[in-house]
């Protein structure tokens, strides 16, 4: 049974930074791990992906703030977020695609910039 197990969202102040973390498990290979947000009201968007030859993309928005990386040993992607501004402010969802094209959600995890 597959499963993705996301940590580290949380609350924050304007400037800080914070780190995610996802775990899968279950998958017999990844091709890539990502990272998505969605705030009120507005569009799930991506945040940043990599894949298994750690090719990375990442959101205009986050370009510059964000790292995105990942532990192939484990099947894990870390996502630290630096200069966190109050509009990245989300629930943030791990994703990954098989080398079939099947994709994966996590249940996602809160993060809160706010003084």
């Amino acid at each position: 049974q597959v499963q993705l197990l996301e940590s580290g969202g949380g609350l924050v102040q304007p400037g800080g930074s914070l780190r995610l973390s996802c775990a899968a498990s279950g998958f017999l290979a990844i091709n890539t791990l990502g990272w998505y947000r969605q705030a009120p009201g507005k569009q799930r968007e991506l945040v940043a992906t990599i894949t298994y030859n750690g090719h990375t993309n990442y959101g205009d928005d986050v370009k510059g703030r964000f790292t995105i990386s990942r532990e192939d040993a484990k099947d894990t992607v870390h996502l630290q977020m630096n200069s966190l501004k109050t509009e990245d402010t989300a629930v943030y969802y791990c994703k990954v695609v098989t080398p079939w094209a099947r994709e994966y959600w996590g249940q996602g995890t809160q993060v809160t910039v706010s003084s």
